[in-house]
């Protein structure tokens, strides 16, 4: 889970080494969109027969709609969170709800009951990754921050992190019904990517052509989503979703250390001591995960 974190947090680096002609909707929809043909080309290579994924599918196509419906949320309403707010308050709300909307629906939904240890460390990560956004924020001027801030952006920030907690819940409980992990994630990023595309269907796409834009494009898709994701499925498989949600917290502290290695960004004293939260707070996680030694599926 922690590897699919580190390179959920490469894309922050990639975008920002890509073309300037691509916006960030642009930008997502291609992300999800070769993510999910990556995920489906791992299910077609070492994934269940036709017929037994169409049977899962069949059996379990409420679970993953909702599911889509998650990741259809999730991309659009952060993005325009961030819009509205600003990179810092936006990116507190989604990454700080997250893990708690994910522990909530969690315990009503499936019965499982968050741990004190994992809310404990949950809370000293998210009090980290707050303090490390921050901190990359700084030069921004009070005023101008307040001004930004509006009710709207942050109820979009608010459905962000609950659409990725809703994700990755129903992901979970589809896994637990039987379904092999990779096929519990690529159903619902189809339906995610479908309704993200309508989204984006006025966005300029002249960039991907540039070898700049294509090599974002791929890195995003088959790196940053793809393998990040089918790490993601092995690790929900074995983890409660609160505390895999919890655990891709770890994706701020890789995209701070990353800019400060390959963008020549500084972090603050505020910031360092954000990065130790964060890991502190990962460490205390990981030490309370209840890791169920069954073996998964192929695929």
């Amino acid at each position: 889970m922690l590897a699919a974190a580190v390179l959920f947090g490469t894309a922050g680096t990639a975008q920002a080494l890509g073309p300037d002609a691509a916006t960030p909707l642009g930008v997502g929809v291609w992300r999800i969109g070769v993510g999910t043909v990556v995920l489906w080309l791992a299910i077609a290579i070492a994934g269940p027969p036709r017929a037994e994924i169409a049977t899962a599918v069949a059996a379990h196509w409420r679970l993953m709609l909702v599911g889509g419906v998650g990741v259809a949320v999730y991309t659009p309403a952060f993005l325009l969170a961030v819009d509205r707010t600003g990179v810092a308050i936006g990116t507190i709300v989604a990454v700080g709800v997250g893990p708690f909307c994910a522990g909530a629906m969690e315990w009503a939904w499936r019965s499982v009951r968050p741990s004190r240890a994992w809310f404990l460390g949950t809370l000293v990560t998210v009090a980290g990754g707050v303090l490390l956004v921050a901190s990359k924020s700084s030069d921004t001027p009070a005023a101008d921050a307040v001004d930004r801030v509006d009710g709207m952006g942050l109820v979009l920030a608010l459905a962000a992190g609950a659409g990725y907690a809703l994700y990755s819940v129903t992901a979970k409980s589809t896994m637990t019904s039987g379904v092999t992990p990779t096929l519990a994630l690529a159903a619902p990023f189809t339906v995610g990517v479908i309704v993200v595309a309508v989204l984006a269907v006025r966005e300029p796409f002249g960039w991907v052509v540039t070898g700049d834009g294509a090599l974002m494009a791929l890195h995003l898709g088959i790196a940053a989503t793809g393998l990040a994701y089918l790490l993601f499925g092995y690790g929900l498989h074995r983890l409660t979703s609160a505390t895999t949600v919890t655990l891709v917290l770890a994706e701020p502290l890789t995209a701070t250390l990353l800019a400060t290695l390959v963008l020549d960004e500084t972090i603050s004293p505020f910031g360092w001591l954000g990065v130790a939260a964060v890991l502190l707070g990962l460490l205390v996680v990981g030490r309370a995960a209840e890791v169920s030694i069954e073996p998964v599926p192929v695929g």
